[in-house]
């Protein structure tokens, strides 16, 4: 895909993705949340759909619910400076609830969600292992840390 046109389409997607957050949005506060957690699960999910998704490729947040290893394994401890545990553990339940609307609202496969939740459980344990490692100034080789 060329320049331009990846450009375009990351331009399409965001418009789509504002929408798909808008509807989160009210979606979380039919649950009952209070506004700055409703805040928090936006913003995680806005930085998923709209900066990781669109990062190498033009990817839409309902063909992105296969990347979440990909994203708290290994983009997010690299790329965002404020990842931690915590943070990771945010992130993993933002997208789960995200992921739970999108498959509510038909855009998602029961599969797909069901994937999505499995991988979080089995993965956190080795995404918090990989955040220390990273973290740690006792390790300098990268291998080590991604374990390459």
């Amino acid at each position: 895909m060329n320049y331009k046109k990846y450009e375009k389409e990351c331009k399409r997607i965001r418009e789509e993705n504002k929408k798909l957050i808008s509807g989160f949005e009210t979606w979380l506060s039919g649950k009952g949340l209070s506004p700055k957690t409703i805040d928090k699960h936006t913003s995680n999910v806005d930085f998923y759909v709209n900066e990781f998704l669109l990062y190498e490729d033009a990817v839409e947040a309902k063909d992105g619910v296969g990347e979440i290893g990909m994203f708290l394994g290994y983009w997010f401890i690299k790329k965002a400076m404020w990842a931690n545990k915590t943070t990771i553990k945010e992130n993993a339940a933002s997208l789960k609830k995200f992921y739970q609307y999108l498959y509510e609202a038909g855009k998602v496969s029961e599969e797909a969600f069901s994937a999505l939740k499995e991988t979080i459980k089995e993965d956190m344990p080795e995404w918090l292992a990989t955040i220390d490692r990273y973290d740690d100034p006792e390790i300098e080789d990268m291998e080590e840390v991604w374990g390459f």
